[in-house]
């Protein structure tokens, strides 16, 4: 009887701690830790680069020991004293990305990575890991964060990017928000920038949930600027001076547009509030890069622009995976034994987490394709060939905005896995 009194307290006692509010133990300002992460394609090395702090909160100040995705990598905050979570995020990088190229095979490289975590008000641990395809921990660091460490630099009171923001639907920390960054943009281009990001913000809340949920985020335009103007093009032997150093060919794809400098980037940002990053290139070379809970970057000037950057949000913001696939390729990304994080794509390992209750009565598996053009955006399913691989890993319609530029919209199902996103963070 006691043994069973004493675990009914233990649990009275746990809820107690995971109900705390953020101000127990966080101040409102922003912790900004820097990592270099390592390796090469079968090894991998997380080091502590940098800490700095940013005035001012604007991430949830609710579910804050929760994760609405697991992506390719979690940090986890515990309070140093009593070994509570205080904090989880996830997240996914480039350098995991680069593992699985031919590259990683011969060689080591290092890649700049940066989080923005609350400023916790007494000792904390920080804990941060990578996992491989099958959703298992490959490498992990801890380190205790002082927050009355004299080294953990001020940043973002002095200088701050000239900026301007395009929509305002609350406080920094009721609302979801996204900057929209400059990249070869000169100063005398700045009203261009401002053009370009508007033109950003409206296709974004043309589609839907982020049109019916527009008043839960905030959009600001930041103006930095480059000293030339354009991106680099390595396949044209063009390089530019750019305020984040971005390039073209990125593992030697021609159309993956992104920039090694994360740190610079988020430079650049201190001062302002944000929790998301749109970079737009000031070129008419098509292609871009969205990567969760990192940034997006994409083309400001081909014909594209709109389903693009808006494509890539859902990747960067989403965590949504890519729909489209190519005949006859089969790739290690997606494991048909290991069910994948992002919430659109299925190996039917655990599809009941999924879709499995939008599916129509008797819905076969797969599902042959939709061909009335009517319906192909709209008619749930379980259609085989996405993730870049055309057996063994399907999606919910025959297109959508995750697969093809020419979809007029998010599925049902990004559109749902979109919804419940915002509403972690906002309610």
């Amino acid at each position: 009887m006691k043994k069973i009194i004493c675990i009914i307290l233990q649990v009275l006692c746990i809820g107690t701690i995971t109900a705390q509010t953020f101000e127990n133990y966080f101040e409102n300002k922003t912790l900004r830790v820097d990592y270099i992460f390592s390796g090469n394609a079968t090894q991998q090395y997380i080091f502590l680069d940098e800490l700095s702090q940013t005035p001012q909160w604007a991430g949830r100040k609710h579910h804050l020991s929760e994760l609405p995705l697991a992506g390719n990598g979690e940090i986890i905050m515990k309070d140093a004293s009593s070994g509570q979570t205080i904090y989880r995020t996830s997240f996914s990088s480039l350098f995991q990305e680069w593992q699985s190229t031919e590259e990683a095979t011969r060689l080591q490289k290092s890649f700049e990575n940066t989080y923005l975590l609350p400023y916790p008000k007494q000792k904390a641990e920080v804990t941060i890991s990578l996992k491989d395809v099958h959703g298992r921990t490959c490498c992990s660091l801890t380190h205790t964060v002082d927050p009355n460490d004299i080294l953990i630099k001020e940043k973002g009171r002095k200088f701050i990017a000239p900026h301007r923001y395009l929509h305002k639907g609350g406080e920094p920390d009721k609302c979801i928000d996204v900057a929209i960054l400059a990249e070869g943009y000169t100063a005398s281009e700045s009203d261009l920038f401002y053009q370009d990001a508007t033109i950003a913000c409206e296709a974004l809340f043309e589609h839907e949930p982020f049109k019916s949920m527009k008043d839960r985020f905030n959009i600001v335009a930041v103006a930095t600027p480059s000293i030339e103007s354009g991106v680099s093009i390595p396949n044209k032997n063009e390089w530019k001076k750019t305020a984040v150093g971005s390039h073209f060919s990125t593992f030697y794809s021609d159309r993956y547009l992104t920039t090694p400098h994360v740190k610079q980037i988020h430079d650049l940002m201190s001062g302002i509030p944000y929790e998301h990053l749109i970079i737009l290139a000031n070129t008419d070379t098509y292609g871009g890069g969205g990567i969760y809970n990192s940034y997006t970057l994409t083309t400001a000037h081909h014909k594209q622009f709109r389903p693009v950057v808006v494509h890539e949000f859902g990747h960067s913001f989403g965590g949504l995976a890519d729909e489209y696939f190519y005949d006859d390729q089969y790739t290690e990304m997606y494991p048909s034994d290991t069910e994948p994080w992002e919430p659109n794509i299925t190996t039917l390992v655990d599809f009941g987490s999924k879709w499995k209750d939008m599916l129509p009565p008797n819905t076969q598996i797969p599902t042959p394709p939709v061909t009335d053009p009517k319906r192909i955006y709209t008619e749930v399913g379980v259609y085989e060939g996405a993730g870049y691989s055309s057996k063994g890993v399907y999606r919910s319609t025959t297109e959508c905005r995750m697969k093809i530029n020419e979809a007029p919209a998010f599925c049902p199902v990004c559109q749902r896995a979109l919804q419940r996103l915002i509403e972690f963070y906002t309610e």
